[in-house]
């Protein structure tokens, strides 16, 4: 269990904690991030994650997870009381935080799975983690998050995926332009997300080699990808609203593309 005493805010690992949960430039320096909250931590050593070190606020050893990583060998460290406060991403955080390695791969890892969803400009952490369980539930082979999209290992991007974020392969950067050449090399149909002008998502072929390939929030996709593509799909509005939340948006094409794999199976 946890060492002969707990740690205080000025400890160096509780320093470096905080550095992980604030800055995107430290995670990417150290390739760490932070865990948040019993479930998250459990999730992510069922899936294999790399975990380096498990902090618990004290009085809260006890719980399964912590019981379950001591167990495991992994480092367990107790936080003085008000530390945690300090550290935690949320207004309540929870009693139990995990350091791990970043779990993204390269490109070339993926480049064969059925599915993938292309993220340009992205930058909502929520809309990011709704996008990773979309993708996750509906079987895609990888989630990339291009250069400018927000940071797959932020806080709130990892609390909002649910775990989706260990279980779906991420690519994490990448030039847009270069992404969509190498996958389109590669034999994938590239189909961007447009609020006109595109054809009907469920009158369009998702079978196969499809990349999905979804725009900024409020701009869309950026100027110059339009080489770079095979087409583009729609959602159809019957209402006032001209175009969906991202992460919804990908939560339809993504299923509408698992139910065409499923009638084809």
């Amino acid at each position: 269990m946890a060492g002969p005493g707990p740690l205080g805010a000025r400890h160096q690992k509780v320093v470096r904690l905080r550095r992980l949960v604030a800055r995107r430039s430290a995670r990417v320096a150290e390739h760490a991030f932070v865990i948040e909250g019993e479930t998250l931590v459990s999730e992510a050593l069922a899936a294999g994650v790399v975990v380096e070190a498990v902090f618990v606020a004290d009085g809260h050893v006890h719980l399964p997870v912590v019981r379950q990583a001591d167990a495991e060998g992994y480092r367990v460290h107790r936080l003085a009381s008000g530390v945690l406060e300090r550290v935690a991403g949320t207004v309540t955080p929870q009693p139990v935080l995990a350091v791990a390695r970043s779990c993204d791969v390269p490109l070339e890892a993926v480049v064969e799975a059925g599915l993938v969803v292309i993220c340009v400009d992205v930058r909502d952490p929520g809309n990011a983690g709704s996008i990773l369980r979309s993708a996750e539930a509906a079987g895609a082979g990888a989630v990339v998050f291009c250069s400018g999209s927000v940071d797959v290992f932020n806080p709130k991007t990892v609390r909002s995926s649910a775990g989706s974020l260990f279980h779906v392969p991420v690519v994490s950067g990448g030039d847009p332009v270069e992404v969509l050449q190498r996958v389109g090399q590669r034999g994938f149909r590239r189909l961007a997300t447009a609020v006109r002008e595109g054809r009907s998502y469920d009158e369009t072929d998702l079978l196969g080699a499809v990349a999905v390939v979804l725009g900024n929030e409020a701009q869309g996709l950026p100027p110059g990808l339009d080489d770079h593509l095979d087409g583009y799909v729609t959602i159809p509005m019957a209402g006032r609203t001209e175009s969906l939340n991202v992460g919804m948006a990908a939560a339809l094409i993504c299923f509408e593309a698992l139910r065409q794999r499923r009638l084809r199976s």
